[in-house]
């Protein structure tokens, strides 16, 4: 048998078995338990002033800890670092496997970077607590570098980080399932509470005037450190709003998956290992403001067109740099709180192909996406489009407009 690492003990301690101390410290009682493979105590709040149901819980902490132990699991190996590292590894596995995408994968690197840059990547998994996270929306949304950061952003973030905990868990790598995030208030947008955001079309107009201006100032300069990306970006979001395609789906692009009928028709092809829908899709643009012609020009990459390298894509971080900047210059109000993001495009050109009474089921096609979700989601009613509609039924006498 085992022998304990302590032999005498002091009169408001209690021993349990033969390797776990219940003492005091303060009000409450706590719990050390020495483990013999990592030669270190394993220690624990045990949230209480009762001295029996400190005695209880610091037994249920004994078996788990010695069920660990048997079965050649450490207590201390791993960090917040390598339990993330060790998950997205599983997830790449995922993308091989076709069951999610690689802008997904890049999505939830990005939301597990901002979470250990929270939580600290040597913290400990087996002393996280579930209350650890409580104030993450807090320090997402105060950022230092005055990003803006929406509340579904956070909320987004706030999924990951929990279907990590889960995923750690099962494996006995953490003693919680989950953190308790606070509840946040329920964002109001009145009448299209279940739709998404959107520009309108005179801060389309604007932003394209400012891409292009972003676009050459950079490319008068294309040399100088952050150019080429800044370029790189501006092109991308103008690709956006041509498109409506997703940032995966974009960031995945290939100039072989690109084919200019003259010199402004462009058809791309959307290869289904790229999709959110794993369907390659087809499709033709009128790019009047030539975006792949001049890009193509300026940085014939062989592999990925939204790269520096070709084999990297551009990263959200970079991308949503920029798009705030471009904001500003386009003089877009307020485009944070009403959680405007570069995705946004989408939603204004799903918007305005069904106010230019496109059928649905052609844009659906086209976006890769459902009829159903267009209509539930990506519809948003216009005034020009109610009054249109209202007007539907009527005749015109003697010049006159008579509504039937």
């Amino acid at each position: 048998m085992l022998k304990p690492k302590q032999h005498n003990f002091a009169d408001d301690e209690l021993r349990i078995y033969d390797d776990a101390i219940v003492y005091k410290r303060g009000d409450y009682f706590q719990m050390r338990m020495w483990l013999h493979n990592e030669k270190r105590y394993a220690r624990f709040s045990l949230r209480t002033v009762n001295v029996a149901t400190a005695v209880d819980r610091a037994k249920v902490h004994y078996h788990q800890l010695m069920s660990q132990q048997l079965s050649g699991k450490t207590y201390f190996s791993k960090t917040t670092k390598t339990g993330v590292d060790d998950y997205l590894k599983q997830r790449a596995i995922d993308v091989q496997a076709g069951l999610i995408v690689k802008g997904r994968l890049s999505t939830i690197k990005t939301h597990l970077t901002h979470w250990l840059d929270f939580i600290g990547r040597d913290t400990k998994l087996k002393e996280l607590e579930r209350t650890d996270c409580e104030n993450y929306f807090f320090t997402r949304t105060k950022t230092k570098r005055k990003i803006a950061v929406s509340q579904s952003t956070v909320e987004n973030e706030q999924s990951t980080i929990n279907a990590l905990i889960s995923w750690l868990y099962k494996r006995n790598e953490t003693l919680i399932e989950g953190f308790d995030f606070k509840t946040l208030k329920r964002l109001d947008k009145g009448l299209n509470e279940n739709r998404r955001d959107t520009f309108t079309d005179v801060e389309i107009v604007n932003i394209t005037n400012a891409i292009s201006d972003y676009i050459t100032a950079a490319q008068a300069a294309i040399n100088v450190e952050g150019n080429l990306v800044k370029a790189l970006v501006g092109y991308y979001l103008g690709i956006c709003i041509l498109t409506g395609a997703r940032r995966g789906e974009l960031q995945q692009l290939r100039w072989s998956d690109i084919e200019q009928l003259d010199n402004k028709l462009v058809k791309i092809t959307i290869r289904g290992e790229t999709s959110k829908v794993r369907r390659t899709r087809q499709f033709v643009v009128n790019d009047t403001q030539q975006y792949f012609k001049r890009l193509k020009k300026l940085h014939p990459s062989k592999a990925l067109i939204f790269s520096v390298t070709g084999k990297v894509p551009l990263t959200p971080r970079v991308i949503s740099y920029h798009f705030d900047k471009l904001m500003m210059l386009a003089g877009v109000e307020n485009f944070a709180e009403r959680d405007l993001v570069p995705y946004s495009f989408r939603h204004y050109f799903i918007t305005s192909k069904v106010n230019s009474n496109v059928p649905i089921i052609n844009i659906a096609e086209m976006c890769g996406t459902s009829a159903a979700q267009i209509e539930k989601t990506y519809y948003h009613t216009t005034f020009d489009k109610m009054v249109s509609n209202a007007m539907a039924d009527y005749t015109v006498k003697d010049g006159v407009m008579v509504v039937d």
